[in-house]
């Protein structure tokens, strides 16, 4: 019989305001994630495990994060959560509390999830819109790798290590990308490498491992691929991230399915009671 694979969601960057404000003056971000939540929770299976990979606030402010809470209360799926560039470390910690989080410091964090480790990886820098991953962070990411007996890992942070193409997003992303890529090559176990704060789908490969931003689920940055623009966002159809890890060949294989958040028509048969195609 072949198991049902371990399901990891990815959510990024819901962007929470405090209640009655939008985002820009024009999106509602509280709607938009209370929307994913529905969503998630009609999934079936259901997944093992939520991960919101960054700007989970916008300002940030204590009264974001207090929303924040009201709108993931409904989820009914266990959640774990790393900063953006748009968070705060301390109030992440104060407002949005995590068994997971150390004390002080970068809000790294290790998740097992049956023979799977999920790994948070904390690439906000405080004041600052681009991400970068302390020396203390990198020194404790080699740990966990090389202790952890060849289990395969995902690997989430907020800043894409690689380039987008969307020049003002690129400036933001991750500046010491190479350093990050030197313990990666080190492990083949790491499976996949996602990030968010782009706010739209891409994939490539980073380190010889393919790597993912998730798309957002209220608003997208234009795919603005020239050079002229001012930065600009699009409303459009929003999503998540649904990474599947298959165990059963021994070695395991990982698939992402990018998941609209809504209601749609259907499901609908293709066969007939019959059993003829319709």
């Amino acid at each position: 019989m072949t198991r049902r694979p371990i399901l990891i969601a990815q959510i990024s960057d819901p962007h929470i305001k405090a209640p009655g404000s939008l985002a820009y003056g024009r999106v509602d971000t509280a709607r938009a994630l209370a929307r994913c939540v529905a969503t998630l929770n009609e999934l079936a299976p259901r997944p093992d495990l939520v991960v919101i990979s960054g700007d989970l606030a916008d300002t940030p402010t204590e009264d974001e994060y207090a929303h924040l809470a009201r709108l993931l209360a409904p989820l009914e799926i266990p959640f774990v959560a790393i900063p953006g560039n748009h968070d705060s470390r301390e109030l992440m910690r104060r407002c949005f509390p995590q068994p997971l989080f150390p004390a002080e410091g970068p809000l790294n964090q290790l998740q097992p999830v049956e023979e799977l480790d999920v790994v948070l990886l904390d690439s906000s820098v405080p004041g600052q819109p681009h991400g970068e991953l302390d020396g203390a962070t990198l020194r404790w990411l080699d740990a966990i790798l090389s202790c952890s007996d060849h289990r395969p890992a995902l690997l989430f942070l907020h800043h894409p290590p690689f380039r987008t193409g969307i020049w003002h997003m690129d400036r933001q992303n991750l500046r010491n990308a190479a350093e990050f890529a030197t313990i990666v090559e080190r492990y083949p176990w790491v499976r996949l490498i996602a990030a968010g704060h782009v706010h739209r789908a891409a994939l490539t490969q980073f380190a010889g491992i393919p790597a993912t931003i998730c798309p957002a689920p209220n608003h997208a940055v234009a795919l603005d691929l020239g050079d002229l623009d001012e930065p600009s966002f699009r409303v459009e159809p929003p999503a998540f991230h649904l990474h599947a890890w298959f165990a059963d060949d021994g070695f395991g294989d990982l698939v992402t399915h990018q998941i609209p958040i809504g209601n749609f028509d259907g499901p609908h048969p293709f066969f007939g009671p019959d059993g003829k195609l319709l």
